[in-house]
């Protein structure tokens, strides 16, 4: 077994990585850029290097530095996790050739799968069933809307190299050719140092299903089931699951066989992932082979009791599979969910800022937080948007879809934009609990766009009935206060004006033992619970159902979040109420002739100039924000005014990119 273990990567994965080692005795190496001095796996390793600035490819993508780092500390073996350099095969082979040990695949391996392009043939070659497509790289807008015109449309342009939905654009029409081309080789070079792309067909409304492979050195290769990971946006995903409830048998031993013919064509070694989409008939294709540890890797370790890392671990050491195909058993369902730092609101964008609260619920048998930062952490611009991994394991999908929505409402996060209230909506879904599911799942059910509102009268009355809880509580410590002005009297305390999702009505608070009875407008109320005066979080009952809802005091009420519903409660006595109706209602600023950058990030482009014309639709600028290049386009017929940005400016979110004329020139 290793002596040391150096991880080349960061955040929840590399604390994850570590536990394992951990476990089995191995010391660990971190490595960081600056942004991550303070980061919470330099804090969990045994010992930590320093590799260099805080743009990943002085750091975390430096093969020479990585590799320099783990000669330094004495490690004989490199995890390189997932991301950066896990699927690089020119990082693989200077680990290879330094005298480390590789926990992972050979370089071989990747580098015949980790290129789309060959994986393709190898698969095509091993009997897997493959889509429609060019098996050759497309070097023009010419030769690519050739090609999709021969596939025939939808098609997807994707990224020959590298993962995670990076460099793939969709072309429903030939139209789309030019800017789907265009926007995947910039992305694909941007982030993967390689231009190139390639044209398959797309797929509509399909069920993306992963089989999960281990293979030692020996030859032996094991399936451990599948996961459904079809929920989706941006091609990335959002919720994993497994095992997929939609999969008849006969197709998923068709899968899991096919899977494993294409690990063994390539003498695979190590955990690997062979993505399929299945189409609405049931007919499967072969999308990729993932050669590393997938982020959604938890769910199959929680349905079968198998620690994938260890086991890349063992097999990485020469150790054969002690695992037998005819000895596994899946038990249950487990779901995971990523929590990400990013607004739903403002289409998904990343944000970044400081993590000035990070409260996860308590972990369990069945409920399992990987998280890579803690409170004071700052997330930036440099690194992906994943905060932490809510994992939770049921003895049915239905206990799964019940548990995960009842722990997103108990994970507390502030300080930045994140997703919490909109995973709580998606579990929440009728069909999401149906199983009824594709890649589309997301855009259909939010066509506009995510907007966190009260999805029913029960999330409605919890809501209400938290505030005036949170209120009276606040009131009552207040009435406790000595030295108070002589004549002062307290608010009447039976009778409260609340205000919710902009309707008002008078509620009555009769106090009871732990809690409250509440006479609204339709009906009774019955709140009980905790709440420590100030604290983030309440945890309790209303009418006897278990609720928790995340509490923030703002000067204009309580913002609640729960089940899926982020509103702001206004509870006041009826003079107040009174008062505030009065008040005119403040005039938002005006910005309709300035573009804003609807996020933090680094100016890759500016593609106009002061006193140029532009057309509704046109691309502006382009601004990279956790690996992802957002072009920010006309929303009007305008003339530029004035240029506020160049580009290698850092920007913030809401900064002035450009002024257009507000009207003719004179």
């Amino acid at each position: 077994m290793f002596e040391k273990i150096l991880v080349a990567n960061r955040g929840e994965i590399a604390c994850r990585i570590m536990r394992t080692a951990r476990r089995l005795g191995i010391p660990t190496v971190a490595v960081y850029s600056d942004a991550d001095a303070d980061a919470l796996h330099v804090h969990q390793a045994d010992e930590a290097v320093h590799l260099g600035a805080s743009p990943a490819s002085e750091s975390y993508a430096s093969t020479e530095g990585l590799v320099t780092a783990a000669r330094k500390c004495g490690a004989d073996a490199i995890h390189p996790g997932y991301g950066f350099l896990a699927e690089n095969a020119v990082f693989a082979k200077a680990v290879e050739d330094a005298g480390i040990t590789f926990i992972g695949p050979g370089h071989e391996a990747i580098a015949a799968l980790g290129d789309k392009i060959s994986a393709r043939a190898i698969a095509e070659s091993a009997g897997v069933n493959v889509l429609p497509g060019a098996g050759e790289a497309i070097t023009s807008v010419d030769t690519a809307r050739k090609a999709a015109q021969d596939i025939g449309f939808p098609v997807m342009i994707k990224a020959a190299t590298g993962g995670g939905g990076r460099g793939m654009r969709v072309a429903h029409d030939v139209r789309d050719i030019g800017d789907a081309y265009t926007s995947a080789v910039s992305e694909s070079q941007s982030i993967f140092a390689d231009g190139r792309v390639f044209v398959e067909k797309f797929i509509e409304r399909p069920r993306h299903i992963e089989i999960q492979i281990l293979a030692d050195s020996l030859g032996k290769v094991v399936h451990i089931g599948e996961r459904d990971c079809s929920i989706q946006r941006r091609h990335q995903k959002v919720i994993e699951e497994a095992p997929c409830t939609s999969l008849d048998g006969e197709t998923r031993t068709a899968m899991c066989a096919q899977a494993i013919a294409l690990a063994q064509a390539v003498n695979y070694r190590s955990a690997g992932t062979v993505e399929f989409i299945v189409d609405r008939a049931g007919r499967f294709y072969f999308l990729e082979m993932n050669t590393r540890l997938q982020v959604e890797h938890p769910v199959t370790e929680m349905i079968s009791g198998i620690d994938l890392v260890e086991q890349m671990i063992r097999v990485a050491a020469g150790e054969p599979l002690a695992l037998e195909q005819s000895d596994l058993r899946f038990c249950g369902a487990a779901i995971e969910a990523r929590i990400c730092a990013e607004d739903p609101s403002r289409d998904f964008l990343p944000s970044t800022g400081r993590v000035s609260r990070l409260l996860p619920p308590p972990e369990t048998e069945c409920v399992r937080v990987e998280a890579g930062l803690a409170e004071g952490c700052e997330v930036g611009i440099h690194y992906d948007s994943l905060i932490a991994k809510l994992c939770v394991h049921g003895e049915t999908r239905a206990t799964a879809v019940a548990m995960m929505s009842q722990v997103l409402d108990q994970f507390v996060i502030s300080g930045l934009s994140h997703n919490i209230a909109f995973l709580a909506s998606l579990v929440r879904h009728a069909d999401f609990a149906a199983g009824n599911v594709s890649t589309d799942f997301i855009r259909e059910i939010y066509p506009d766009g995510f907007q966190a509102q009260p999805a029913d009268g029960a999330v409605s009355n919890a809501l209400l009935a938290v505030a005036v809880f949170a209120h009276l509580r606040r009131q009552t410590r207040a009435a406790q206060i000595s030295g108070r002005m002589p004549g002062h009297r307290d608010p009447a305390g039976a009778d409260w004006v609340v205000v919710l999702a902009g309707q008002s009505q008078t509620v009555t608070a009769v106090e009871m033992s732990g809690g409250y009875d509440l006479e609204t407008r339709d009906g009774k109320i019955e709140i009980r619970g905790t709440w420590p005066l100030g604290g983030p979080l309440f945890e309790g009952t209303v009418d006897d159902r278990d609720v928790a809802a995340q509490i923030v005091r703002r000067s204009d009420g309580y913002q609640l979040l729960h089940g899926g519903a982020c509103v702001v409660v206004k509870v006041q006595s009826a003079r107040a109420a009174e008062l505030a109706s009065r008040m005119p209602a403040p005039r938002p600023p005006d910005n309709a002739h300035k573009l804003l950058s609807p996020m933090s990030g680094l100016v890759v482009s500016i593609k106009v100039s002061a006193g140029d014309e532009v057309r509704a639709g046109q691309p502006l600028a382009i601004v990279d924000a956790m690996k992802m290049e957002n072009v920010l386009r006309a929303e009007f017929d305008a003339k530029v005014a004035k240029v506020c940005a160049a580009e290698g400016d850092s920007i913030a979110l809401d900064q002035v990119v450009l002024e257009f004329h507000r009207g003719p020139e004179p």
